[in-house]
């Protein structure tokens, strides 16, 4: 008797739970022709970087401070993630500097490990020198926890962001509806720039 195999199983799963997904956000596919995938992502991409922001700030008022000393501040404002065993997670974003959006980006994860279901968050990455917001442009191609030096901020028990990953020249907040993220990790996340 065989056994059934189970990634086209996890596979269905994991798109039957990001169709489920479609009331709480709006998750596409990223076109052939570059660009997010429509104006229409482009513009949801653009209406919720400033929102994404005052969440951040409403859960944390030393956000503020470091986002406003950024070189540059790169929002996705939803990032969609679903699966069983296997995993996987996609968004759009878009990257301002001094106020001027330079340009978008996704963001795509894979994972693998026992998981079930899907979920939404927020990435808010901050580049703090020049230098690494230089390094960031200029590559092809960013991954998280392998070759970027990113330090995932998280909010100590009096509210005040860990002083010491504020240093890092790139900085990172995650976080869900309930605010910044506990125990978030960028392991295999992978940052590219959609091109116009």
């Amino acid at each position: 008797m065989k056994t059934p195999r189970l990634f086209p199983l996890a596979a269905l799963i994991a798109a039957a739970a990001l169709a489920g997904c479609s009331a709480t956000a709006s998750v596409t596919k990223p076109s052939e022709g570059g660009g997010p995938s429509t104006a229409e992502s482009r513009h949801a991409v653009d209406a919720s970087y400033q929102e994404t922001l005052d969440r951040l700030y409403a859960s944390n008022a030393g956000s503020r401070e470091l986002v406003a000393k950024a070189r540059g501040v790169l929002v996705f404002p939803r990032v969609i993630s679903a699966g069983l065993v296997v995993g996987g997670a996609y968004g759009e974003g878009q990257l301002r500097e001094h106020g001027r959006v330079e340009g978008y980006y996704r963001t795509t994860t894979g994972s693998l490990g026992w998981q079930i279901g899907a979920q939404s968050r927020a990435l808010v990455f901050l580049f703090l020198t020049e230098d690494a917001l230089q390094r960031f442009r200029d590559s092809h191609g960013w991954s998280g926890g392998v070759d970027a030096s990113v330090a995932l901020l998280t909010v100590g028990a009096n509210g005040a962001i860990d002083a010491n990953a504020a240093q890092a020249p790139v900085v990172a907040f995650v976080m869900t509806n309930a605010g910044i993220m506990a125990g978030a990790t960028l392991q295999g996340t992978k940052v590219t720039r959609i091109d116009d």
